[in-house]
């Protein structure tokens, strides 16, 4: 078995380490001496309130301790990785609030048989101290369609229980008000999980196994594998199926999602989902409610009980009326609880309207204005000839390390592509460089769109009144320029800059009276095509590239090589049309 790497100083002593490193960067928390307990730093504030205390194995942070504060939980009790936490810290832990003078106690568990032990026989010791302590346990899963005799699995619905108790807890409610609402509010309630990889408990290796084009549907937060195994398909479709499955009228733990519902959606990350596959599931939850005519009242997304490293995420909805929403929106302090927007998600405007661009003047065509379809069999050369590299190219940027240089310019092709089919070209030679400069910032992304933008938009300006072979040399020149005075590179950085500056060097003969265009540009397109191919040899000094040890970069620059490649494309689309 192979066993997995963690920035950890032991296995033993991670747990430990976790809780105390949240401590030491967070005043409004203190560890309780000798034992795996946090608790607020200001006990002397619950005075007359009820204490909130929950906890259990660690692994699943920031729950639980990242919700201690003023408006959620007193305190937390840790485990170590995924394992319940003792008995003894639980009961110090019940007697320091008790003592801090609050109006009872109580525990808010999740389901699990360990948790359930441990946390209910320490009530049972502190109520025979003459404490008065109440527990309440959480069960929102909603994977299993038919009861357990265990009952649903306590998950990352917790949290809003943590937020709900707290919130009334605050506002002085009493013991047995703050059950009962909690109460409600868990039988309200469901989350479902699904996983793209197991976890790894620190000192072991993974918890499952699942193949490349897997997917795990209905795990727990302890690396156990789900109900379901599935095949990969668009973040749409398993969204759609994971709000199916919670709200199935087969499924006995389902969630009544009736049109005109009102929901508290949680969108959490299980560890190491991207945040870019996280916007991607949220906006698909949203749509996928309001398509069913549920209204999403509020929207948690970010990071909120996970399991380690798991690469997956949950859904949590809780049916909320108004006064639950207050709830959920009361203030509180606790860290890991997000800046929530106390207004309605569904319902609102998501679209500004763009502002409409200033009048385009159109200037009367100049002498020698180049032949539209002469431009346009120039322009569908340089398109093949992209892409065609498409591959090649990213190939020499994955030595950068993200590859995907031949994607880019690919994209920038396409764009091209299809704009030659549905507009008609411009025919003075500055505004067709300023509409393809506009083009491929808006297309191409990235900051080879922003350099060929720069250069572009600067090498329109020396063809606003003329378009003789001189002016297109000098078009060259405030393009490089240009590129030069934002971009921060120079010749010999290892750029595209080395190809298209060797290329300006020979253009320049074209300001000469009687030079002729075709054979400049050839010896032009061999010097760019040499100055990319001796880009393996340099050091890069601008760029991504620039990060990377230069004993690594043994290939030519994709930049340069792509810019070689335009200029040949041009040549070969002139040259097929002369004589």
């Amino acid at each position: 078995m192979q066993v997995s790497k963690k920035l950890v100083n032991s296995v033993p002593g991670c747990a430990d380490d976790a809780l105390a490193g949240l401590v030491a960067c967070n005043p409004a928390i203190q560890l309780l001496q000798g034992h795996q307990v946090a608790l607020r730093s200001d006990l002397e504030n619950i005075r007359g309130r009820v204490a909130l205390l929950s906890g259990g194995g660690s692994g699943h942070e920031p729950a639980h301790a990242g919700y201690i504060g003023k408006g959620m939980l007193t305190g937390v009790v840790a485990g170590a990785v995924f394992t319940s936490p003792a008995v003894g810290s639980i009961l110090a832990a019940i007697r320091a609030v008790t003592q801090a003078g609050s109006a009872g106690t109580l525990l808010i568990v999740k389901n699990y048989t360990g948790d359930r032990l441990n946390f209910g026989l320490a009530l049972e010791r502190a109520r025979a101290e003459g404490a008065d302590v109440q527990m309440v346990v959480v069960g929102d899963d909603s994977a299993f369609t038919t009861q357990k005799k265990a009952g649903r699995r306590g998950l990352c619905g917790t949290v809003l229980i943590h937020k709900v108790a707290g919130a009334l807890a605050e506002a002085g409610a009493s013991l047995e008000k703050v059950v009962h609402r909690v109460k409600a509010a868990a039988g309200a309630m469901g989350t479902l999980g699904v996983s793209l990889s197991p976890c790894s408990v620190p000192g072991s290796g993974p918890t499952f196994q699942l193949a490349q084009d897997e997917l795990e549907l209905g795990l727990g937060i302890h690396g156990e594998a789900g109900v379901r195994r599935m095949k990969m398909v668009p973040a749409d479709e398993i969204v759609k199926t994971m709000l199916d499955h919670m709200s199935s009228s087969s499924n006995a733990s389902r969630v009544a999602l009736e049109p005109g519902a009102s929901v508290v959606l949680v969108v959490n990350n299980l560890g190491g989902l991207s945040f870019l596959e996280l916007g991607v599931v949220a906006g698909a939850a949203v749509h996928c409610l309001e398509d069913r005519g549920v209204r999403v009242a509020r929207a948690l997304v970010g990071t909120f009980m996970t399991a380690l490293e798991m690469a997956g995420v949950s859904l949590t909805l809780l049916l909320a009326d108004d006064d639950l929403l207050g709830l959920i929106d009361a203030e509180t302090t606790a860290v890991a609880w997000p800046n929530l927007a106390r207004v309605p998600v569904t319902g609102r405007s998501r679209v500004l309207a763009a502002p409409e661009e200033g009048p385009k003047v159109e200037e009367p065509i100049p002498a020698g204005a180049p032949a539209s379809q002469r431009v346009q069999l120039v322009l569908e050369r340089v398109c093949s000839t992209l892409l065609g590299l498409q591959e090649e190219l990213n190939e020499l940027d994955r030595a950068a390390g993200d590859g995907d240089c031949g994607s880019t310019h690919a994209r920038a092709a396409r764009a091209i592509q299809e704009w030659l089919n549905s507009t008609p070209l411009p025919a003075r030679p500055s505004q067709l460089l300023s509409t393809l400069a506009r083009l491929l910032l808006e297309k191409m992304g990235g900051s080879s769109g922003a350099l060929y933008g720069l250069f572009l938009t600067a090498a329109a300006q020396p063809l606003q009144s003329h378009s003789d072979p001189a002016a297109w040399a000098a078009a060259m020149e405030a393009g490089i320029k240009a590129m030069q005075r934002y971009g921060g590179a120079a010749p010999g950085d290892r750029t595209m800059l080395d190809s298209l500056c060797a290329a300006a060097e020979e253009l320049r003969t074209l300001q000469a009276p009687g030079a002729e265009l075709l054979p400049v540009l050839a010896k032009a397109v061999q010097s760019a095509e040499a100055a990319a191919e001796s880009t393996k040899n340099m050091e890069a000094g601008a760029g991504r590239a620039s990060y990377i040890s230069s004993a690594r970069l043994e290939l030519p620059d994709p930049g340069a090589v792509a810019a070689a490649a335009v200029l040949r494309a041009v040549l070969e689309g002139l040259q097929s049309q002369s004589g």
